[in-house]
C-alpha cells in the first residue's frame, strides 16, 4: 500500500476494519438467509398461480449487444503514481466496463489492459470546481485556502472525472468540447448500466438480497431510499460496510494526516480506497459462502413449499388478518394525514419528465426510421438497406443519440419532498426511468427489424419497400404507445411505493414495531422459513396506501397530456404470430443484405466486433493537434514540478484528427484500480474481484505507438419531422372492446434528398472480438498474481503505425499468451 498508507492503516487498524466488516456481514447474512426462504416461496407461488400483467406488444431480445463494442478511442489519463498525463486507448465493450489499454497496438495484439473499471457508484464530473466541492466535503476542515494549488491540474479545459465516495477516483481529459460531451454520455451510460448490476431475471437471489439490505438498514433506523444501492451484490455490501466505517475512521485518522490541505485530501482518498479494497475482499469470500449455503438448502425448501403450498398460504393469511386488525387502523390514519395529500404532487413531479422522456424515445425512433427510409429511396435501395438496418438495430445503445431522451429525466426535482419522505436522492428514479427508456427503444427497434425482415421475403422493389417500411413503422408506433404506457404506469406505482412505504414504516415504528414479536407464535415451526412477521407487517402497510396510489395513477391516465392508456384499455395482440417470429435466429443485416465484398472469410467476420458508436470527431473550434500538444506539455511542465514531459504527447497529425498520435513517449508504470472482470482470451483467468490490474514493463524498450486516423463527421442536414405524440387518452373502454389507437401524422417527403443522418455517428464495423474484455458474469473486479510493478526509466520511443479507432483491425497480430516479449499484464489483489 505504500509507506504512508501502511502508517495510517497499521496492524491494529486493519484488525479493527476486519472485525467491523465481519460484524456487519454477520448481521446482514442472518437477514439474507431469512429473506431467501420468503423469496423462494413467493417465486414458487407466482410460478404456480401465474397472475401475470398485460402482455407486451413489442418483442424483446435477450442479447442485444452480443459481440459489440460500444465505443473506442483515445483519452488522456492522469496517473497518480508519477503525477503525469498519459494517452490511453479506451474501449467500452458490451457489458459497459471501461477498459484502458496502453495504446491501440496493445489492443490489437490482445495484450492485457492497464485498467478495467466497473463504474458502479461513480459520478461523472466535467469541471474541476465540481470535483473540488465533493473532495472538500469528504474530509471536513481541509478546504485549501484561496490561492493554493488545487489537488489536480488539468492541462485542457475539458476534464472528465469519475468520483466515488469511497473508492479511487479517475481523471481524464480530452481536447474538444464535443469529445467531452460524447465521452460524458458514454461514461453516464456505463454508470447507469453498472449501477443496475443485480440481475432482474433472478427471481429468488435478487429480491432476497435487496430485502435483506433494506431490513438491515431499517434495523439501524435508516429508512428511505439509498443511493449507494448500486453495482453487484459485493459492491453494495462494500458500500454498506463503508457507510459505517468511514465516519469512525475519519475521527481516528484525519487528525493525524500531515501536510497542506491538498496533500491531506489526496492521502484520505488513498486511505479510503485501501479500506474499501480490504473490505471488498473479505465481503466477497463471506458472501459467496452464504449464497452457496442457501443454494444447497434450496432443493429441500422447494420440495416443502410445493408439498405444503396450500397450508403455507392459509397460515400466512391467518397471520396477515391478525396483524391487519392491529396495524391497519393506525396505518390508515397516518396515510390520510401524512401521505395522501402529497401523492398527486409526487406523481406529477414524476410523470412530467418521464412522459417527456418516453415521448422523445418515440420521436428519435420515428426520425431514425424515416431518415433511413428516405436514404434507401434516394440512394440504391436494397443495396444499402443492410448497412442502415445494422446501425438502426443498435440505436438504443448509442449513448449520444439517446442522450436527448435521458436528459428529460434531469428535470426531475423532488427537493420539496426529500426531507419529508427521507428521499436521499432523485438519481434512483432517474436511472430507473432511463433504463426503461433504453429497453423500450430496443424493443421497438427489434420489433421493426423483425417485421421488416419478414416483409423482405417478398423481394420488394424500391417503391414497395418504402411503403412497407412506412406501414411497419405505424404498426410499431402503436405497439410502442401501448407498451410505454404500461411500463410508465408500473414505474409510477413502484416509485410512489418506494417513496411512501419507508416513511410510513418509520412513522409507525414507535407504536407497532415493539408489538410484532407476539405474532410469531401464530406461525407453525415447519413454515417459519417461508413466513416472516416483519414481511407480513410490511405487506399490510403497503395495502394501506396502495389503493390511493392506484387511484392517483388511474386518474392521471385520463389526462391527455401524459399519453397514458386507461387501465380498462386492453390491447389484444393484433399480431398473434409476431412472438413466434421473435424466437428465431438473430438477423445479421450486413451479412444478409449488405454489400460488403465476399473476400472476407466468414470465420474472420465472426471474430470481429462491430462498434456501436464511432469515434468520429468534429474539429470545428478545436486546437490543431500539434498546437494542443504543445499547450499540454507547456502546462504540465509549469504546473507539475518534476514532470517535464507529457507522457503521451501527440505529435504531427493531420487536421481534423484530434486523436491521431505519431509517437508516444513514456514508461509503463504501476497502476491500481477498482475494476470489472477481464478474462484473457483463451487462457482461463481467475474471476476478477474488485481488485487491481497492474501492468509491469520488463524492458524500457517496449513502447506502443498509436495511430487513430479518424473520419470527419458527416455534415448536418437531418430531416425535420412532426409527429402526433398523443397516444390517445382513450375514453372508457371495457375489456374486450375494440381498441382505439392514435396514428401518427406522417410528413410529406421533401423535394430534395435529405442528408444521411442515421449513420452519422455509428461505426462502420471491423473491431476484433478477441480482446481482453470484461466478463458478463459479474461487474466486480479481477485479480492475478503479482503484487507490485517496478518503475523503469523512460527510453526513446519506437515508432509504429497502427490502425485508427474506427478502422478494421483484422490484420493486427494476435498474441496467444496475451503479452509481448517485453511487457506482461499482471493483476494483483487490493
Amino acid at each position: 500500500m505504500g509507506d504512508v498508507i501502511s502508517t495510517h492503516l497499521d496492524e491494529s487498524r486493519r484488525h479493527y476494519i476486519s472485525e467491523k466488516t465481519g460484524k456487519v456481514l454477520g448481521e446482514f447474512c442472518q437477514f439474507y438467509e431469512e429473506q431467501y426462504g420468503v423469496a423462494l416461496f413467493n417465486s414458487v407461488r407466482y410460478e404456480i398461480e401465474g397472475n401475470g400483467g398485460p402482455q407486451a406488444q413489442l418483442l424483446h431480445r435477450k442479447v442485444p449487444l452480443e459481440d459489440r463494442v460500444i465505443i473506442s478511442g483515445n483519452l488522456f489519463q492522469y496517473v497518480e503514481e508519477n503525477k503525469k498525463w498519459r494517452n490511453r486507448f479506451s474501449v467500452v465493450p458490451h457489458n459497459y466496463g471501461l477498459v484502458l489499454y496502453e495504446n491501440k497496438l496493445a489492443y490489437d495484439r490482445g495484450i492485457q489492459p492497464r485498467i478495467v473499471l466497473n463504474s458502479a457508484g461513480y459520478k461523472i464530473l466535467t469541471s474541476l470546481d465540481q470535483y473540488l466541492d465533493l473532495v472538500n466535503s469528504s474530509l471536513p476542515g481541509t478546504a485549501p485556502k484561496s490561492g493554493n494549488a488545487p489537488i489536480l491540474k488539468c492541462p485542457t479545459q475539458f476534464p472528465l472525472i469519475l468520483w466515488h465516495p469511497y473508492s479511487r477516483h479517475y481523471y481524464f481529459c480530452v481536447m474538444t468540447g464535443k469529445e467531452q460531451d460524447k465521452w460524458r454520455a458514454v461514461f453516464q451510460d456505463c454508470v447507469r448500466h453498472c449501477n443496475n448490476g443485480i440481475p432482474e431475471d433472478s427471481k429468488v437471489e435478487a429480491p432476497a438480497f435487496t430485502d435483506a439490505v433494506r431490513m438491515y438498514r431499517q434495523s439501524k433506523e435508516q429508512y428511505g431510499t439509498w443511493d449507494m444501492l448500486c453495482g453487484n451484490e459485493v459492491q453494495v455490501l462494500s458500500n454498506l460496510v463503508m457507510e459505517e466505517l468511514v465516519p469512525e475512521l475519519k475521527n481516528m485518522i484525519a487528525p493525524k494526516l500531515k501536510g497542506k490541505a491538498q496533500e491531506r485530501q489526496r492521502l484520505w482518498i488513498q486511505i479510503s480506497d485501501a479500506v474499501y479494497r480490504l473490505a471488498y475482499d473479505q465481503i466477497k469470500a463471506h458472501y459467496d459462502a452464504v449464497v452457496t449455503k442457501c443454494e444447497l438448502e434450496r432443493p429441500r425448501m422447494e420440495s416443502t413449499i410445493r408439498t405444503d403450498m396450500d397450508q403455507i398460504i392459509t397460515a400466512k393469511e391467518h397471520l396477515a388478518s391478525k396483524i391487519r386488525a392491529f396495524v391497519l387502523p393506525k396505518a390508515e390514519i397516518c396515510v390520510r394525514n401524512h401521505v395522501q395529500p402529497y401523492i398527486p404532487s409526487i406523481l406529477e413531479a414524476l410523470m412530467i419528465p418521464t412522459s417527456q422522456g418516453f415521448a422523445e424515445v418515440r420521436e428519435v425512433f420515428f426520425k431514425e426510421v424515416t431518415d433511413m427510409n428516405m436514404n434507401v429511396i434516394n440512394e440504391s435501395g436494397m443495396e444499402k438497406l443492410g448497412e442502415y438496418m445494422e446501425k438502426l438495430s443498435q440505436l438504443a445503445f448509442h449513448p449520444v443519440k439517446m442522450q436527448s431522451c435521458y436528459e428529460k429525466m434531469d428535470q426531475l426535482k423532488l427537493e420539496g419532498l426529500q426531507q419529508r419522505f427521507d428521499v436521499s436522492s432523485a438519481s434512483v428514479f432517474k436511472q430507473r426511468a432511463q433504463i426503461l427508456m433504453r429497453q423500450q427503444m430496443d424493443d421497438a427497434v427489434h420489433t421493426f427489424g423483425t417485421l421488416l425482415h419478414q416483409e423482405l421475403a417478398k423481394m420488394l422493389g424500391k417503391e414497395e419497400l418504402c411503403k412497407s417500411i412506412q406501414r411497419i413503422l405505424e404498426r410499431v408506433l402503436k405497439k410502442y404507445d401501448y407498451d410505454s404506457s404500461t411500463v410508465r404506469k408500473k414505474f409510477f406505482r413502484e416509485a410512489l411505493l418506494q417513496i411512501t412505504i419507508p416513511f410510513l414504516l418509520k412513522k409507525l415504528a414507535p407504536t407497532c414495531k415493539g408489538e410484532l414479536p407476539k405474532f410469531q407464535e401464530l406461525i407453525f415451526e415447519d413454515f417459519d422459513n417461508f413466513i416472516l412477521v416483519e414481511n407480513t407487517y410490511e405487506e399490510v402497510v403497503l395495502q394501506s396506501v396502495m389503493k390511493d396510489i392506484m387511484q392517483a395513477v388511474k386518474e392521471a391516465a385520463v389526462q391527455r397530456k401524459h399519453n397514458l392508456y386507461r387501465d380498462s384499455m386492453v390491447m389484444h395482440n393484433s399480431d398473434p404470430n409476431l412472438h413466434l417470429l421473435g424466437e428465431g435466429m438473430p438477423i445479421d443485416w450486413e451479412e444478409e443484405f449488405g454489400s460488403q465484398p465476399d473476400s472476407d472469410p466468414s470465420a474472420e467476420k465472426r471474430r470481429r466486433a462491430r462498434q456501436v458508436v464511432s469515434v468520429i470527431h468534429d474539429d470545428e473550434g478545436a486546437l490543431p493537434y500539434e498546437a494542443g500538444a504543445e499547450v499540454l506539455m507547456h502546462q504540465v511542465s509549469q504546473e507539475e514540478p518534476g514532470s517535464e514531459e507529457l507522457e503521451a504527447c501527440p505529435a504531427l497529425a493531420s487536421p481534423g484528427s484530434p486523436d491521431s498520435v505519431q509517437g508516444i513517449r513514456g514508461m509503463l508504470v504501476k497502476e491500481f484500480c477498482v475494476e470489472t472482470p477481464v478474462p484473457a482470451r483463451e487462457e482461463a483467468k481467475e474471476p476478477l474481484t474488485n481488485g487491481t490490474i497492474v501492468q509491469q514493463s520488463g524492458s524500457s524498450e517496449e513502447h506502443g505507438v498509436e495511430g487513430a486516423a479518424q473520419k470527419a463527421e458527416e455534415g448536418p442536414g437531418s430531416l425535420e419531422h412532426s409527429v402526433q405524440h398523443d397516444a390517445g387518452s382513450l375514453g372508457p373502454v371495457n375489456p374486450g372492446v375494440e381498441e382505439q389507437e392514435a396514428k401518427p401524422a406522417m410528413p410529406a417527403s421533401p423535394a430534395e434528398p435529405p442528408a444521411l443522418t442515421a449513420a452519422s455517428l455509428l461505426a462502420e464495423g471491423g473491431v476484433e472480438v478477441n480482446r481482453h474484455e470484461p466478463n458478463d458474469k459479474e461487474t466486480g473486479e479481477e485479480v492475478s498474481t503479482q503484487a507490485h510493478a517496478e518503475k523503469v526509466e523512460p527510453a526513446q520511443p519506437a515508432t509504429e503505425n497502427s490502425a485508427g479507432a474506427t478502422e478494421n483491425s483484422a490484420g493486427a497480430t494476435e498474441n496467444s499468451a496475451g503479452t509481448t516479449e517485453n511487457s506482461e499484464g499482471v493483476q494483483t489483489q487490493f
